[in-house]
């Protein structure tokens, strides 16, 4: 039996069931007489197609309720002649209940008749969504070509605003790097004037201290004019009888040595010639002494007043730079103060004391005047100093190998030698 058949069949009994009394229903469907129809179809339409099956007398009262329900259609199957304008599921449910001849013919009639029906309308509502889905279609389409025909005209105004905003890329690019050109002129700019302020800056500084040491001196020289005006005498009064005591200790002791005569020479005596007997200006030269022989220093300290200024790190370190600098102090002070007691000349040894974090513990020994630099003046600038402190005229040998220290000595009218000199001429003693 087709499935839409027996569904009407279930249907159909469903209805009548609740006209029937429980004790005209058979067990099975007993349960079902209280619920609804609809209820009745969908939990007990298995048993109602068994009952119908299996039941005769059941079927019967339910034939007696669809000939109440449809007449004509049960009186036409009646007469076997079902009416054409019929539903064929009714006929063949009503058929299949009734149970006239021929009645499994017109069961299978019916079920054909219902399948055709039912192909039919599938034929025809896939017609309606084939029709549905083709205007679908047509619809996407047109959809689809009138958002081509958007993004088109979008992705044309993208690529627009893509050539333009290239356009102020590669201008702003250009502006950078016109700024980072401008930048490296700026920052080269910047160092230049870094390095002539750092140069400019130097020089003031290296000035400054020069002005500082000039008025440091100015200031010295001040007090020490102070302090000879308090005592009596000025500094010129002491130079000028420093330099009349050596010009008449000069004169006496050569007049002494030469045991000179009252004079006797001529104004010819005066003009320069050879005389037999007599040496040459070639002779005389010849018996120079050396640079380097420690006689020089001897007869340079012979001369009257004469005034011996040392470097004394310049000499401890030419002659001995391995010992520590207070042996290196007392060696040569020790040195100083036998050459003193030989030559009777007035030394000073003048150390560098710019560095130094405390003062030093130094007894100086007879006859040799020990100076330190000041903080912020080397030795060499003391040195200098004490050289111009000297009136013009009086001997004054300053000891160094600074090139430098011995060349502005010179200028200012000292007479230097080698640390070398020195350290030979103690090493004789």
């Amino acid at each position: 039996m087709p499935e839409k058949v027996r569904r009407r069949v279930v249907t159909f009994t469903g209805d009548a069931l609740g006209s029937l009394t429980v004790g005209e229903l058979p067990a099975p469907l007993r349960q079902y007489a209280r619920f609804t129809p609809q209820r009745r179809i969908r939990f007990g339409a298995n048993a109602m197609a068994a009952a119908l099956e299996s039941e005769p007398a059941f079927r019967e009262r339910i034939a007696e309720q669809l000939r109440e329900r449809f007449p004509e259609l049960t009186e036409a199957l009646t007469t076997g002649t079902p009416p054409p304008a019929a539903d064929p599921v009714d006929v063949a449910a009503v058929a299949y209940v009734l149970r006239p001849v021929d009645w499994p013919k017109l069961v299978a009639a019916a079920g054909e008749e219902a399948q055709r029906a039912q192909a039919e309308q599938a034929g025809e509502e896939a017609q309606r969504e084939l029709a549905r889905l083709r205007g679908e279609l047509t619809e996407a389409r047109t959809a689809a070509r009138t958002e081509a025909e958007r993004g088109r005209g979008e992705l044309e105004s993208l690529r627009k605003e893509l050539e333009a905003t290239r356009r102020k890329l590669r201008s702003a690019q250009s502006d950078v790097k016109r700024r980072e050109a401008e930048a490296r002129k700026l920052r080269t700019a910047l160092d230049e004037l870094r390095s002539s302020s750092a140069a400019e800056k130097s020089a003031a500084e290296s000035e400054s201290r020069r002005l500082r040491t000039r008025l440091a001196e100015a200031e010295s020289a001040l007090e020490a004019g102070r302090r000879a005006a308090r005592e009596g005498r000025s500094v010129e009064d002491m130079r000028v009888r420093l330099l009349l005591d050596s010009v008449l200790d000069a004169a006496q002791g050569l007049r002494r040595e030469l045991a000179l005569p009252p004079t006797t020479s001529r104004p010819a005596d005066t003009v320069e010639a050879v005389e037999p007997g007599r040496m040459t200006p070639r002779d005389i030269a010849a018996r120079a002494l050396s640079e380097t022989d420690p006689e020089l220093l001897d007869q340079l300290l012979a001369l009257p007043q004469s005034h011996l200024v040392v470097d004394g790190y310049n000499v401890t370190k030419t002659g001995y730079p391995t010992m520590p600098l207070d042996k290196q102090r007392l060696r040569l002070l020790g040195g100083l103060a036998g050459l003193a007691a030989q030559s009777g000349a007035e030394v000073t040894c003048v150390f560098d004391g710019a560095e130094l974090a405390a003062p030093v513990l130094l007894a100086p020994p007879r006859g040799v005047r020990v100076l330190f630099s000041k903080p912020g003046q080397t030795a060499d600038e003391l040195i200098r100093q004490l050289v111009r402190a000297e009136p013009a005229g009086r001997a004054v040998v300053v000891v160094s190998s600074d090139r430098e220290v011995a060349d502005g000595c010179a200028a200012a009218g000292a007479r230097p030698v080698s640390s070398t000199l020195l350290l030979r001429r103690l090493g004789r003693t």
